[in-house]
């Protein structure tokens, strides 16, 4: 029998105390989007993130082999408690002309060497598309047996020819091609089977049907119930439905939409690492400006805390 004196059990009981609340106010989440200031220098990128209220960042330009400039874009963006979030690769690994297919995947492994170097969180692309013009269009083969096959091989291609410690690689999620949704993205980590693969969600590229749109809150709690562990970086934006004889979802700014940001929010800051949320494809530094202070008052009015 273990004996439990008077000032052991209140120890115990303020530590049980303290983690509870730790849990109950979850991790900060780490919000970052693109600046507009013309610099190659990675001090004065750093130090702009941090004037505009970022902690989290794309990578700047760079590539894997110029060890100077990749060594100091991790240390100035450490100095300013920055972290990398990812490194775009947004080329299609799927494209019908063979030559064309051969060299997109050779770029994307540069970008995952790079992502490594420079201790990003992932390495992000899309799976790809069958289509012949539009290389992240729809083609009725997105959503077939050859598609999956083939993105599980060019995954484990791109994590083998590396094999990243730091850094993850990610395919983001669309709306007509796999991964379209969390049951297929577990699918496709576990057909994987690499350690270093990870799960990039952008909750907006899920909601792809009236159904999703209308119940995207039940939608973000199930991407982060099922995804939960392997979610590395999210993209912020948000959708709203403009009314015509069929189904037009648009990409609005944060705030101008639908998207049940508390619910991202909240699923973000319950994972178990600090996760960068990364706000795109706006046009001005005012619009990001407007979607920023959207989600921060967003979280504070959940109790999230933005690192």
């Amino acid at each position: 029998m273990i004996r439990t004196n008077r000032r052991s059990f209140l120890t115990a009981a303020g530590a049980a105390a303290l983690a509870g609340s730790l849990r109950a106010a979850g991790r900060a989440v780490r919000l970052g989007g693109p600046i507009f200031l013309k610099s190659e220098d990675p001090a004065e990128l750093a130090r702009e993130h941090r004037r505009v209220g970022y902690s989290a960042a794309y990578c700047p330009q760079a590539k894997a082999d110029d060890t100077t400039r990749v060594r100091a874009i991790e240390k100035a963006f450490a100095a300013e408690s920055v972290i990398v979030a990812e490194v775009g690769a947004w080329v299609n690994m799927l494209d019908p002309d063979a030559e064309k297919r051969r060299a997109n995947l050779t770029y994307v492994v540069e970008r995952m060497a790079l992502a490594e170097a420079v201790g990003a969180r992932c390495c992000v692309d899309i799976a790809g598309s069958y289509n012949p013009t539009v290389w992240y269009g729809p083609n009725p083969k997105n959503l077939s047996a050859q598609f999956f096959d083939a993105t599980v091989d060019n995954c484990r291609h791109v994590i083998d020819e590396i094999k990243p410690k730091r850094s993850k690689f990610t395919i983001e999620a669309m709306g007509w091609s796999i991964p379209d949704g969390p049951d297929s993205y577990l699918k496709l980590i576990k057909a994987v089977d690499r350690a270093a693969f990870g799960v990039h969600l952008d909750v907006c590229n899920v909601i792809n049907s009236p159904e999703r749109f209308y119940r995207n809150s039940e939608v973000i709690d199930d991407c982060f119930r099922k995804l939960g562990p392997w979610i590395v970086s999210c993209h912020a934006k948000d959708l709203k439905w403009i009314v015509e004889l069929n189904v037009h979802f648009q990409e609005v700014i944060p705030g101008r939409g639908e998207i049940d940001y508390r619910a991202y929010l909240r699923g973000l800051s319950e994972l178990p690492v600090a996760t960068p949320l990364m706000l795109e494809h706006l046009k001005t530094a005012e619009e990001y400006d407007e979607g920023q202070r959207y989600i921060r008052k967003v979280a504070s009015e959940t109790g999230v805390t933005l690192a």
